[in-house]
């Protein structure tokens, strides 16, 4: 990225043009000089080359699966969420920032907007935002302090990093949790919150694969991988307390693959193919987001979400066809 912008401040006689724009101009300025850019841009396309751009463009196309599809998933997984979890309907964007200032994720792969804002790229992200807001609220008292903040949503997101993986798409539906409360010592909050996404990933899943399909909960711990630690184990396994059918157990201590912004441990989820492949659909774990939003270590999230898409197309559930509706007689 580095030579690229450096050969444009070249071919345009501009050195020192891009760290004036990132550095030195204030946001609000630099906001009305991009609004400006787009403005003069957007004037100079033409009707057709909107069109053979949204044909082409792989961020603008639709998805390939149905709504219906979705819908079949989405009717079950809302239905089985617990009471305590809020509902949300997020805006379509963020402010710009909220993915790359928490992890080790580059705003290369965030689709950035005019107006400081970014299109969101993982609702798990907007969600912590939202709980970092209402512990705030709740904090200013004894009783709020110790009261958790659950919220759910499901949305589509936008991921600009180039997949080799055809079957990667740039944009697709997630749904997901976030529980934040504080600390109570112990990782009990983690381990409460564990317990109680997993009841209602298990038992959504369950009743949308059906009796028959094997599902696997693989914990990884990533503290010291000579100290299991057995409390978090049984915490996970209480979440099966009742019967779910076929569900396999795995507890691993290696840090082979994990994403580096979980904290303490993470759980994945996966559900065995006809192909008798394992598919992953679901992660989560706690991470430190609040504790940065607020400025307070006693702040604790656990966030978790599963690809909507992914689980609708290795699992597809069959439409099914209404006969049609006659017409009322006049």
């Amino acid at each position: 990225m580095h030579d690229i912008t450096s050969r444009i401040e070249r071919e345009v006689g501009l050195p020192g043009l891009i760290t004036a724009l990132a550095e030195k101009i204030p946001a609000s300025d630099l906001q009305s000089v991009l609004l400006e850019v787009h403005r003069r841009r957007a004037k100079a396309r033409s009707p057709r080359q909107i069109l053979r751009e949204y044909e082409q463009g792989r961020f603008v196309r639709p998805s390939p699966l149905e709504a219906q599809k979705f819908h079949a998933w989405e009717s079950v997984a809302w239905s089985h969420l617990p009471a305590e979890f809020e509902a949300l309907d997020l805006s379509p964007v963020v402010p710009s920032g909220s993915v790359s200032a928490l992890g080790p994720v580059s705003q290369d792969w965030v689709v950035s907007a005019s107006r400081n804002l970014d299109v969101v790229s993982d609702v798990t992200n907007t969600l912590a935002l939202e709980c970092a807001l209402r512990r705030r609220k709740v904090g200013r008292t004894a009783e709020g302090r110790e009261k958790p903040v659950h919220l759910a949503a499901s949305q589509r997101v936008v991921r600009a990093q180039h997949y080799d993986d055809p079957t990667q798409l740039s944009h697709f539906r997630l749904f997901a949790l976030c529980s934040a409360g504080r600390d109570t010592g112990d990782l009990r909050f983690e381990r409460e919150a564990l317990t109680t996404h997993l009841r209602f990933y298990l038992p959504s899943l369950r009743a949308y694969l059906g009796p028959a399909v094997d599902l696997q909960v693989t914990l990884r711990d990533l503290a010291d991988p000579q100290v299991p630690r057995e409390p978090i184990r049984q915490a996970a396994l209480q979440a099966a307390s009742f019967d779910l059918g076929k569900v396999e157990w795995t507890w691993m201590t290696d840090h082979t693959d994990v994403p580096g912004y979980y904290r303490e441990f993470r759980f994945l989820i996966s559900a065995r193919a006809p192909g008798d492949e394992w598919i992953s659909l679901a992660d989560g774990g706690p991470t430190d987001w609040t504790q940065k939003y607020l400025n307070n270590r006693k702040e604790r999230l656990f966030i978790s979400g599963l690809g909507s898409e992914r689980l609708c197309t290795q699992f597809p559930r069959p439409l099914v066809s209404q006969a049609p509706v006659a017409p009322p007689r006049r």
